[in-house]
C-alpha cells in the first residue's frame, strides 16, 4: 500500500469512528425543555451548535459517501432540534441583541434551510443602534461578521479592521501563545477561510506565518496531551493553501481514538460510567478530529496529490526565506513559557 493511500485510510478511519460515536451519543445533543427561558440559554446550545457547524462541512465535502450521509443526518437532527428554525425566533424575541442566535441560524441558513419570522426579525434587530458585537473578544465579532454575511445581512463592521484586532491579526511573537490565545487563533483562521471552505482567505502573509509556527505549536499541545486543541492545530493546517500533512502528528491523534470512536479532551479517557461526564470529556475533540481530518483529505483532494507527508515547516517545498524557528541549547524547540496551567480532565475551555 503507498503511502498516499495509507494517510487516506487513517484519516477515513478517524473520520468514521468519530461519527459513528457522536451518531450514538446523539441523545446527549438534545436540548433541555425549556430552552429558551434560561438565564443563559447559550450554554445548551452550545454542543448543538458545533455539531451542526462540522456535520454540515463534513456532509458537503468528505469524499464517501457514506461518511457525508452520516455527517448529514447529525446535521438534519440538529435543525429538527431547533424545531426546524422556530427555536430562533423565540431566542431572538427575548434577547434581540444576543449574538449566538444569529451564530447558529447563520449556519443553517449557508446550507439553504431558512426560517421567515428569523429572517424578518433579523432584519429589524441587527439594524438597531443597540446592536453592537464589536467588544473585547475580537475573533467572536469574526464569528459574528460570518454569521451575517451566511445569512445575507449587512455586516455590522469592517471585517479587515476587526481581524488587525484579533490574536493572529497582531502576528503575536510565537512563543507568547498561550492555550487560550491558541484556541483562539484558530478560530480567527476558520472565519477567515470559512471554516476551511475558501482556503485563499488566507492572506500570503498570514498563511506564511502559520506555516512556519504551526508544527511548533501542535508538537507543544501533542506533548501536553491536550487532543482538543492538537486537532484544532491541524484543522487550521488544513485550512491552509497548499496545505501541508504531517503523519507523525496524524497517527498520534489516532492512536488515542478508542475503540468507540471517542477521543478525550486531553490525556486519558474518563473512566467514570455517567455517560454526561463522558459526553463532556470527549463530544468536542470528537468532533473537532472528524472536521480536521475531513479538511486535511479535502485539502489533498484539492492538491491532486495526497497527503504526501511533506515538512509542515517548508514553505512551497522550501524553508521560508529569513526566518526560523529558534532552537534551544540542546538543538530543540524550547516549549513554550506562557503555556498555562493544565486543567484537569474534561476542563480545558474554547472560546465561546
Amino acid at each position: 500500500m503507498t503511502a498516499e493511500r495509507s494517510d487516506s485510510g487513517l484519516l477515513d478511519r478517524l473520520v468514521r469512528g468519530s461519527l459513528g460515536w457522536l451518531e450514538e451519543a446523539r441523545e446527549s445533543f438534545r436540548l433541555p425543555p425549556g430552552v429558551t427561558t434560561g438565564a443563559d440559554s447559550s450554554l445548551p446550545l452550545k454542543p448543538l451548535g458545533e455539531l451542526a457547524e462540522l456535520a454540515q462541512l463534513i456532509g458537503a465535502l468528505h469524499p464517501l459517501d457514506e461518511i457525508r450521509l452520516t455527517a448529514r443526518r447529525l446535521f438534519a437532527f440538529a435543525w429538527n432540534e431547533t424545531r426546524h428554525g422556530e427555536l430562533f425566533a423565540d431566542l431572538i424575541r427575548g434577547e434581540p441583541f444576543a449574538i449566538y442566535p444569529v451564530e447558529l441560524y447563520g449556519i443553517f441558513a449557508q446550507a439553504g434551510l431558512r426560517h421567515a419570522e428569523v429572517d424578518e426579525l433579523l432584519r429589524t434587530t441587527t439594524r438597531l443602534r443597540g446592536w453592537r458585537v464589536a467588544r473585547e473578544d475580537h475573533t467572536r465579532t469574526l464569528g459574528v461578521l460570518n454569521a451575517e454575511r451566511r445569512i445575507g445581512l449587512r455586516q455590522h463592521a469592517d471585517f479587515s479592521a476587526v481581524l488587525a484586532l484579533t490574536g493572529l491579526g497582531r502576528l503575536p511573537e510565537p512563543w507568547t501563545l498561550d492555550r487560550k490565545a491558541a484556541y483562539g487563533m484558530t478560530h480567527d483562521v476558520f472565519h477567515l477561510t470559512d471554516w476551511g471552505r475558501n482556503r485563499q482567505g488566507l492572506s500570503c502573509e498570514l498563511a506564511g506565518y502559520l506555516r512556519l509556527w504551526l508544527p511548533a505549536w501542535l508538537e507543544n499541545w501533542l506533548e501536553e496531551q491536550l487532543w482538543d486543541l492538537a486537532g484544532e492545530l491541524l484543522a487550521a493546517t488544513a485550512c491552509l493553501p497548499n496545505a501541508p500533512y504531517d503523519p507523525v502528528a496524524w497517527q498520534r491523534l489516532a492512536d488515542v481514538q478508542a475503540a468507540d470512536g471517542s477521543i478525550p479532551e486531553i490525556g486519558a479517557a474518563p473512566t467514570s460510567g455517567d455517560p454526561g461526564v463522558l459526553f463532556a470529556a470527549c463530544y468536542h475533540s470528537t468532533l473537532v478530529t472528524a472536521f480536521a481530518a475531513t479538511l486535511a483529505r479535502s485539502a489533498a483532494d484539492d492538491a491532486g496529490t495526497g497527503p504526501t507527508g511533506a515538512s509542515p515547516a517548508l514553505v512551497g517545498g522550501r524553508p521560508p526565506a529569513k526566518a526560523r524557528v529558534p532552537l534551544d541549547r540542546d538543538g530543540r524547540v524550547p516549549r513554550f513559557a506562557a503555556r498555562g496551567r493544565r486543567p484537569g480532565p474534561g476542563l480545558a475551555r474554547r472560546p465561546p
